[in-house]
C-alpha cells in the first residue's frame, strides 16, 4: 500500500462550489460522487478556514443519492437506529462496526458476481435471447409494415431460416393481432 495515490484534494469556496485541485476544473457534487464509485480518494476542504470537511461532503453526496428516485439504500429503521446512536455510550463503536460491515458486503459483492459468471456463463445466453427477440419483432413488423420491408438489411443467416416454433409463434401473434385489431374498431365504433 505504500504506492497508494495521494488523495485529490478539493477547495469548497463560500458560493459552495468545490474545485478540483488536480484538474484545475470547478466539479459538482455528483463528480464527487462518480470518483467515489471510481475508487479515486479525495479530501475536501474549505477554502477560506482549511478545515477538513469532507464527512460533510459525502453525507451531502449521500443525501442527494438517497433523494433520487428508486437509488435508496438505507433503510429507514436503519436511519432511525443510527439516530439513535449519537450521543449514546455505544456511539464510538458504531463507526468501526459499519466499517467492517461494509468491508464484509464488498468482498461478499465480488464473490456473488464470480459465482453468477460461472454458474451462468456471464450475460451471454441473456444476450442471444435478446437478439433472437428481436430478430422475431422485426419479422412480424415487417409483416406488418410493408413500407419498412424495402428499408431493412438484408437477412442473416438466422433470419432466412425460419424453425417450425417461430412459425407457430408467427401464427399466434398474427392471430393475436387480429384480435387486437378487433376489439380497436369495437372501441372506435362506440364513440
Amino acid at each position: 500500500m505504500a504506492d497508494e495515490k495521494e488523495p485529490v484534494t478539493i477547495k469548497k469556496y463560500a458560493n459552495r462550489r468545490l474545485y478540483n485541485t488536480g484538474t484545475s476544473t470547478y466539479v459538482t457534487l455528483e463528480d464527487l460522487a462518480s470518483m467515489v464509485k471510481a475508487g479515486e480518494d479525495f479530501i475536501v476542504y474549505d477554502a477560506k478556514s482549511g478545515e477538513d470537511i469532507t464527512r460533510t461532503v459525502l453525507a451531502q453526496i449521500i443525501f442527494e443519492q438517497e433523494n433520487k428516485e428508486g437509488q435508496s439504500l438505507l433503510p429507514i429503521t436503519f436511519l432511525r437506529q443510527l439516530i439513535r446512536f449519537y450521543g449514546d455510550s455505544m456511539q464510538m463503536l458504531v463507526p468501526r462496526f459499519l466499517e467492517q460491515s461494509m468491508q464484509s458486503l464488498t468482498q461478499e459483492q465480488g464473490k456473488f458476481r464470480e459465482q453468477m459468471t460461472h454458474a451462468f456463463g456471464g450475460f451471454g445466453p441473456l444476450e442471444d435471447q435478446v437478439r433472437r427477440n428481436m430478430e422475431m419483432f422485426e419479422k412480424t413488423f415487417a409483416m406488418f409494415a410493408p413500407f419498412a420491408r424495402g428499408q431493412r438489411a438484408t437477412p442473416t443467416a438466422t433470419t432466412e431460416k425460419p424453425a417450425a416454433s417461430s412459425t407457430n409463434e408467427m401464427d399466434d401473434l398474427k392471430r393475436q393481432l387480429d384480435e387486437m385489431q378487433k376489439r380497436l374498431d369495437k372501441l372506435g365504433g362506440k364513440e
